[in-house]
């Protein structure tokens, strides 16, 4: 036995012994979704900039979260010019297999990155580019929903996707995400339903668990935590809970 399917059977056997009260109620809703008998597809948006721990926190969730859900789970890096090499703001090299095709994803995962460096690569080349934030304006669709995390919500700002919206990013980009038209929430994650938010760098591991929460249920989210060695930390601010 893999030291994964210890962990997962380890961990199933402790999340057995739960009771979440409403929240397994609502868990019990989602479950019966449509679309829940096939994968669920995640695509993690790439460029040249993005930072290290903001592209591999939330892969490295969702990546694992089949283990520990009854869905299976596809997991892919994507690049808005298609394959090819990203180099990462501290010179990580990675290969990114896949093209844009938000038309295949259920979730666009946005990191950010370089945002304090405007003349390197990163978050502020992109919106000086255009490409990005127009290719993020035109993905949206019912059954999408567009996730960002740190100063990669500044990429979806720069598309128009978090005007008039609750969110949050980086604590550096707050002043500049309210002045754009954000609705900004003091929140580590800001979850609007079909927009999902998260603050700075770490922030990216507690989006994904959220995320992981929400769309294949408790259990799932618990056994990644004992996993991890990861606790969800901060405030999840949700449309639902501000009424």
């Amino acid at each position: 036995m893999n030291r994964r399917t210890l962990l997962h059977a380890t961990t199933a056997l402790g999340a057995a012994t739960l009771t979440a009260g409403a929240a397994t109620r609502a868990d019990a809703a989602t479950s019966e979704a449509p679309g829940r008998d096939r994968p669920l597809r995640v695509h993690v948006v790439m460029f040249d900039g993005v930072e290290e721990l903001d592209f591999s926190a939330p892969y490295e969730v969702f990546s694992a979260s089949g283990h520990f859900a009854d869905r299976e789970v596809e997991t892919r890096y994507v690049a808005i010019d298609g394959p090819r090499t990203v180099k990462a703001a501290y010179g990580t090299r990675l290969r990114v297999d896949h093209g844009w095709a938000p038309e295949e994803a259920d979730l666009l995962v946005v990191p950010g990155g370089g945002y304090a460096r405007r003349e390197d690569p990163g978050v502020w080349a992109e919106i000086r580019r255009g490409s990005l934030p127009r290719a993020l304006a035109a993905a949206t669709r019912p059954g999408l929903t567009v996730s960002a995390l740190c100063t990669g919500v500044m990429l979806l700002s720069a598309a128009g996707l978090t005007s008039g919206r609750p969110c949050t990013t980086h604590h550096r980009a707050r002043a500049d995400l309210e002045r754009q038209g954000g609705v900004l929430k003091n929140a580590r994650v800001v979850d609007d339903g079909d927009l999902v938010t998260a603050g700075g760098v770490t922030s990216g591991l507690d989006l994904a668990l959220w995320l992981v929460r929400r769309e294949l249920g408790a259990d799932a989210a618990v056994g990644l935590e004992e996993m991890l060695e990861y606790e969800a930390r901060g405030t999840v601010w949700t449309a639902r809970s501000s009424r």
